[in-house]
């Protein structure tokens, strides 16, 4: 059996950040920390008691979003740098508090040490590059802890085309912007992340970069029936990214594990490891699975599978992959290891 205690977590998606933007007290318990999307089920004290060590934190921007908090006006780079920027204040914050750690990416990037001793570590996602004004811009950012980058979110930005995209829309492809910044995220050692790109996007982008691709929060396309669902992978672009010694992560949102759960609220655990399962399966290796749980995410702890309402619940994913026969090892991959291959600034060693 495998030991639980043992195993740390790292959780590929998390937006921690915005969160607290959107006036949840992330140094609260769930029960107390108040803000959107209740009840809750991730703040600072419920990663630490349910042992994820490790996480990408995001900057979640919405382009043409009217909540000025958090969204900007489509193609405004300024204005998405400024909404950016506060997000980013926000996980500086929490390190100078001693919260959590924000290592560099590179150590070209890192100037200066940040401050943070905390037990977790996080690294910085991207998610929707319009903040970045321009391809040059990514060192600085890469200098205060961001390590991933997805190009766009469901509407199209600057660089890329997001899922929400219609594919004859000429803007689903990667702009000439967008390759200059798939350029320079190379040579930083940026990890891309696919998980919001439309289809056309993300087969530009596997033809601009031989680099590692992740999908941060990003379930299998066939199990849940909509070929047309940008959102989530085809089965050709899981074997892609495995290709590359990408990982992709488990999103927990129970309508992305089976949509009769759109309407029923939770899908069960073994449902949503059906799709770890499915990508095993595709890509004949269990080294390219992890957890991307997008957990408060713009939706409440009801939206998760049953019985999962706080980290210190994922351990029910570990009793269903020991139920179905993975070895320590294997497991110990998902919770942590295989996203820590991407990430080793994260590994606190």
């Amino acid at each position: 059996m495998a030991q639980i205690d043992n195993m740390p977590w790292f959780d590929a998606h998390l937006d921690l950040a915005m969160m607290e933007a959107l006036g949840r007290n992330m140094t609260a318990s769930p029960a107390e920390a108040g803000g959107p999307d209740l009840p809750a089920s991730v703040t600072l004290p419920s990663l630490a008691a349910g042992s994820v060590r490790a996480a990408l934190g995001t900057i979640f921007t919405e382009g043409g979003g009217i909540d000025r908090r958090i969204g900007y006006p489509l193609g405004d780079a300024q204005s998405a740098f400024t909404v950016g920027t506060r997000q980013l204040q926000i996980y500086r914050r929490w390190a100078d508090a001693g919260l959590c750690s924000l290592p560099a990416a590179t150590a070209e990037a890192a100037v200066a040490p940040l401050s943070g001793n905390s037990s977790l570590r996080i690294g910085i996602l991207i998610e929707g590059a319009d903040i970045v004004r321009e391809p040059a811009e990514l060192t600085w950012w890469a200098r205060y802890g961001v390590v991933a980058v997805g190009l766009a979110w469901w509407h199209a930005s600057r660089y890329a085309g997001g899922n929400g995209t219609p594919p004859d829309d000429p803007r689903a492809g990667l702009s000439s912007s967008g390759r200059a910044m798939v350029v320079e995220m190379d040579r930083l050692g940026l990890v891309h992340d696919a998980s919001h790109l439309a289809d056309r996007a993300f087969a530009e982008l596997l033809d601009t970069t031989d680099r590692v691709v992740m999908a941060s929060h990003s379930n299998c396309r066939t199990l849940l029936g909509d070929a047309k669902n940008q959102r989530h992978l085809t089965d050709e672009q899981i074997r892609a990214i495995a290709s590359r010694g990408g990982v992709i992560g488990l999103n927990l949102y129970s309508r992305f594990l089976d949509p009769a759960c759109d309407k029923s609220g939770r899908c069960t655990v073994t449902t949503a490891v059906r799709h770890v399962e499915q990508i095993c399966q595709l890509v004949g290796s269990r080294r390219h699975v992890g957890l991307g749980t997008d957990a408060d995410g713009g939706f409440s702890a009801a939206r998760l599978p049953e019985g999962i309402n706080l980290p210190s619940d994922y351990s029910k994913l570990i009793d269903e992959l020991t139920r179905l026969g993975w070895a320590d090892a294997d497991i110990r991959g998902f919770t942590s290891g295989n996203f820590l291959r991407l990430f080793p600034m994260l590994s606190g060693t």
